[in-house]
């Protein structure tokens, strides 16, 4: 990329898991587009991966990783103090973060337990309001925050369950956060992609089924690409997009107008 909207910018990217993970496409092509990073990632199991993949950018601009396990206040707190020593501000936050219980997304829905009910909206909600309020201090020269959700937010997605209502409340989140961050020049948004098959989505009962629908049924007639997510994130980035907020925009090759 010779263009670089991004060049000098400083961004944050939470969970990146692999490389099929949409928070790694963002990342990389956020890096490409001249934006510096620091990656958060959960717990010694993914530091190694995490770091082999921070390996394959090119040195410049820089990009780090540090733990951040987003159940744990205090680590929330000690990533945000290491990484100001890197970053004295920030522009640029990407929280790629949802978790539920298996068992809950094997039970029916109204089968839902209190505590698999308050994990799943604590690690899937909660922690985008908890780092965007970390973070809000370094964000001084405004910037922009992502989140990602999904069709399931509004429609009942078959084995989707718990995670419906999360997004949902996710969504809501966003809308909150743009007013409340907006004289700040903050912007935060949410990117709604149509299903990827990534190491997350597989573990939703039926979901490569769902996948063969989406793309045979979407106008386009194909399912979206994590890469091109990203670009739209990039877009979301940039200020390009300097006067959207409070929004949720749908990648997901038109699937999401049908009303069938």
């Amino acid at each position: 990329m010779n263009y670089k909207p991004l060049l000098g910018k400083n961004a944050l990217v939470f969970g990146v898991a692999n490389k099929w993970s949409i928070a790694w496409a963002v990342a990389k092509t956020w890096h490409e587009a001249g934006a510096n990073l620091i990656v958060g990632y959960q717990g010694e199991r993914l530091k190694k991966p995490v770091e082999a993949l921070l390996s394959e950018l090119p040195p410049s601009p820089p990009s780090l990783a540090f733990p951040c396990d987003v159940s744990n206040e205090q680590e929330i707190k000690s990533f945000f103090s290491q990484a100001v020593k890197h970053f004295p501000k920030i522009d640029l936050l990407l929280h790629s973060i949802a978790f539920a219980p298996k068992e809950a997304l094997e039970k029916n829905f109204y089968e839902t337990t209190r505590e698999d009910f308050i994990k799943t909206f604590e690690i899937s909600v909660y922690s985008f309001i908890a780092l965007a309020r970390e973070a809000k201090a370094l964000f001084r020269d405004g910037g922009s925050i992502l989140t990602l959700s999904y069709y399931g937010s509004e429609k009942v997605i078959l084995n989707y369950k718990i995670m419906g209502p999360a997004k949902s409340a996710l969504e809501s989140s966003v809308r909150y956060l743009a007013y409340e961050f907006g004289k700040d020049q903050i912007r935060v948004n949410a990117l709604s992609p149509g299903p990827i098959n990534t190491l997350a989505a597989r573990g939703i009962s039926g979901f490569t089924k769902f996948l063969k629908e989406c793309e045979a049924k979407s106008p386009l007639k194909r399912n979206v690409e994590a890469k091109e997510v990203a670009s739209v994130a990039l877009f979301l980035a940039s200020d390009e997009s300097r006067a959207i907020t409070g929004q949720t925009i749908y990648v997901d090759c038109g699937y999401s107008i049908l009303g069938f």
